[in-house]
């Protein structure tokens, strides 16, 4: 995501949530470093009201996998991969999901 968002005079700022591993030691000197062209930003803690993703997740769990047995993780994965392809074009309800 850094490498793509780089050019001449572009700030970047990502909105993420306040899970452990965005706050994780292993990066925190690459992004000490490069705080002034990509900042994080981070949501207050438990406010998955302001994380738009929450609600895609949910809407997909109800949809896909809510009340199914799957015998294999594959079986999961296809069965999100065809609700999110059906998504891919564009989808009202989703769109309404993510705004905030």
């Amino acid at each position: 995501l850094y490498e793509q968002s780089q050019g001449p005079g572009r700030r970047v700022i990502l909105i993420v949530d306040n899970a452990r591993y965005h706050h994780a030691k292993l990066h925190r000197d690459w992004r000490q470093a490069h705080d002034e062209g990509f900042h994080l930003n981070y949501l207050p803690p438990y406010s998955p009201d302001l994380n738009p993703i929450e609600r895609v997740w949910k809407l997909t769990r109800k949809l896909c996998i809510h009340d199914q047995y799957f015998a294999h993780l594959n079986e999961v994965v296809q069965a999100l991969e065809a609700q999110f392809e059906q998504w891919k074009l564009g989808h009202e309800t989703v769109r309404r999901l993510c705004a905030i």
